[in-house]
């Protein structure tokens, strides 16, 4: 009932009596308010499909560009085209849309203040999508969830971990924090530490531990790899081993790697020391 008090004080209403309703002229100039707005919302529609389609094909015919943050401008432009659109319907009515703005504005304000985490998560999406520090795919480290990158909306960020379970991180967690993204370079350097024990020869080891890494395919020759002892441990004279490869197959060729170097060791006779306890028992007085 109010919507329509409203509408009878508007120009085209307002001051008409029953019988000037019923007039041809009047319902001749409500029929075309009435048409024009009609006319209008067609028009502001059809433009704001026709916008959002266009800026989809342009990121799907440029590999280039991402697709998900023009599919979020996309989405961004219709729905401020569709905006200006009912602006320009109540406008056709005779609403003074001045009023109107303020009134969405103040709305706008109250529910800011009530959905400021939401908002929060929103502002940082923006951001993410923006910016592109992690996108779909890329297998990132992010508020301690470790994961491949599955989906990044407004609100928050979709991952699968280790296991292929879904984690999903609001958006505020994902840009306020320290970002770990392993996919960016397709290089990664893999490093181990191989201790053998004081009586062995030195460069009979580190000729072993080289020889060992380098005959996989996936070692790197270039850069050349680092295998130098950096360290004198209570029972082990340690190896530091920096070799480079791709990251693709960076974990399963570090525990291989692991592995193929220890056998490599016992093959040759180099000794592996571990830790050992001698335990005293005391003599009763």
């Amino acid at each position: 009932m109010e919507t329509v008090n409203k509408l009878m004080e508007t120009e085209i209403w307002q001051g008409k009596t029953l019988a000037d309703l019923l007039t041809l002229d009047f319902l001749a100039s409500a029929a075309g308010s009435i048409l024009g707005a009609i006319l209008i919302l067609f028009v502001g529609w059809t433009l704001s499909a026709w916008a959002q389609r266009r800026i989809v094909r342009l990121s799907q015919k440029n590999k280039h560009l991402d697709d998900m943050l023009f599919e979020f401008l996309a989405s961004i432009l219709r729905y401020v085209i569709m905006g200006f659109t009912v602006l320009f319907v109540l406008n056709t009515f005779g609403v003074q849309t001045t009023s109107v703005v303020a009134v969405i504005g103040a709305a706008g304000l109250a529910i800011g203040l009530a959905l400021q985490g939401t908002l929060s998560n929103i502002a940082a999406g923006v951001m993410l999508i923006l910016f592109r520090p992690i996108k779909t795919g890329d297998f990132v480290e992010v508020a301690g969830k470790m994961g491949t990158v599955k989906q990044i909306s407004l609100n928050f960020t979709e991952m699968a971990d280790m296991s292929n379970v879904q984690v999903i991180v609001p958006n505020s967690e994902v840009w306020g924090n320290i970002i770990t993204n392993y996919s960016t370079n397709d290089k990664r350097r893999a490093e181990w530490t191989f201790g053998v024990g004081y009586g062995a020869n030195l460069k009979d080891a580190e000729d072993i531990i080289r020889e060992t890494i380098m005959a996989d395919a996936r070692s790197h020759a270039a850069p050349e790899p680092f295998v130098q002892v950096t360290n004198l441990g209570d029972s082990s004279v340690d190896f530091l081993v920096r070799v480079w490869c791709d990251a693709s197959v960076y974990f399963g060729y570090r525990a291989d790697m692991t592995r193929n170097v220890k056998e490599a060791l016992d093959a040759g006779g180099i000794d592996i020391p571990f830790p050992t306890r001698t335990m005293v028992q005391a003599k009763a007085d």
